[in-house]
């Protein structure tokens, strides 16, 4: 949620912004202070009838009191005109306060200064590189070897559910466990995040403080009682803080979890319907904080290392990327993504997403944090990001780590959690 008092103050930085996202920036903030005169506007001449109504109703008293029964008719008339002219005004009141808030719920964030300009992402800015591709001749994709070792079930999961599912049987489903577990093991025993299991349905208050309502409804999975499938593990972590003042010594917090996540990928037809690229139902281990404003921008880049360091000790070939304004999310003040290498497609691929939100979703959900000894309070920054999506990370193992023979090397790092295995397909 946008403050209405900034965009009154600097209005050329927010149609610059909104314009810098393919929206048209001076119309909306035109019809932003436009609303936001009449919402004012009404106020302040309700605040007057209000005062004129209680100086005439204190006057009738007084009037009845010397026995002016003319003069208390009078007043009592006027005091009942005062009252449907404030029932009109409380009504545009009204009427501007929605329509206000209605609007600035469904603008996107304002991206940061230093996120570079641009459409899409074409337009991204590589920021650094880690790793060289594999060397592999005529590298198969993940769904030819999970199907060859007979492991990997697209068809039964179609039956039972539907496109964009997918059955892990066997050592295949016991890497996917390890990857997980050992994502969540280095973010909470190397890096300093609680651990946390939440609810993996919330209420429409969670999912409009995240600013996934009202905007994405039709990506979310909504229950018949009104709950909703939380599309990443985002939702609940933040909304921890939904409501709260907290104590800005305690900050910043940094939270994780293994959850399912559940997205309808309303928007994703035709695009990756082969494998385990873009599913309805997959596995994440989520990154959030909850920082002061003067912390975010730093608490920021740390999140990212957090989310590189898991790529770096499977030893996955990735890269940094800088997301320009036009490619950022809707909640985003700033992103990076991190592209993992799919030897299949010869490129790069989305495996997490790092984002600052600033003060954006806190404003939604009333977080704020409060100094000791002191009055006032400040709404917090929120920050959230992949740390990593499992069912990706998995694709990235199976077709980095392949053989010629079809099997999949273990890497080094996940033998702890597969004692005696190093391939999937074959033993010691």
């Amino acid at each position: 949620m946008h403050d209405v008092r900034a965009i009154r103050e600097t209005p050329e930085l927010y149609e610059k912004a909104w314009s810098a996202k393919g929206l048209s920036g001076s119309e909306l903030v035109a019809q932003i202070l436009g609303l936001d005169a009449k919402l004012r506007e009404a106020q302040t001449q309700g605040q007057a009838l209000q005062a004129e109504r209680n100086d005439a109703s204190k006057k009738i008293g007084q009037a009845k009191a010397q026995k002016d029964e003319a003069e208390a008719t009078r007043l009592m008339a006027h005091v009942e005109t005062l009252k449907k002219d404030l029932e009109a005004h409380a009504e545009a009141e009204r009427e501007a306060g929605e329509g206000l808030k209605s609007l600035l719920e469904t603008l996107p964030n304002i991206p940061a200064a230093d996120v570079p300009p641009g459409k899409d992402e074409h337009d991204n800015v590589e920021v650094r590189r880690w790793g060289e591709p594999f060397a592999i001749s005529s590298p198969k994709d993940h769904q030819s070897i999970g199907e060859g070792l007979g492991l990997m079930d697209f068809e039964a999961a179609a039956r039972m559910s539907g496109a964009r599912f997918v059955v892990l049987k066997g050592q295949l489903a016991q890497l996917e466990r390890a990857i997980g577990q050992f994502m969540l093991d280095l973010q909470t025993e190397e890096h300093g995040y609680t651990e946390v299991n939440p609810p993996l349905l919330v209420n429409d208050a969670a999912a409009y403080g995240t600013d996934k309502l009202p905007k994405f409804a039709s990506d979310l999975f909504q229950t018949t009682d009104g709950r909703w499938l939380i599309p990443t593990a985002e939702v609940p972590l933040t909304s921890l803080v939904m409501g709260q003042i907290l104590a800005e010594e305690e900050l910043p917090m940094r939270v994780t979890a293994l959850t399912p996540c559940f997205r309808s990928e309303a928007g994703a037809s035709g695009r990756d319907t082969r494998g385990m690229i873009r599913q309805h139902q997959f596995n994440k281990v989520e990154l959030v904080s909850i920082t002061t404003p003067d912390q975010s921008v730093e608490e920021h880049e740390r999140m990212v290392s957090c989310a590189e360091t898991v790529l770096k000790r499977l030893e996955l070939p990735f890269r940094t990327m800088l997301l320009c304004a036009g490619d950022m999310g809707f909640g985003a003040r700033k992103t990076y993504d991190l592209e993992v290498w799919i030897p299949s497609e010869g490129r790069y691929r989305e495996i997490s997403s790092c984002s600052n939100c600033g003060d954006f979703q806190a404003r939604r959900m009333n977080a704020r944090a409060k100094k000791a000894g002191e009055k006032g309070t400040r709404y917090v920054h929120t920050l959230n990001g992949s740390g990593l999506a499992v069912g990706r990370t998995l694709v990235a193992v199976m077709e980095n780590y392949q053989d010629e023979g079809g099997r999949i090397a273990i890497p080094q790092a996940l033998h702890r959690y597969l004692p005696g295995l190093t391939h999937i397909g074959g033993e010691g």
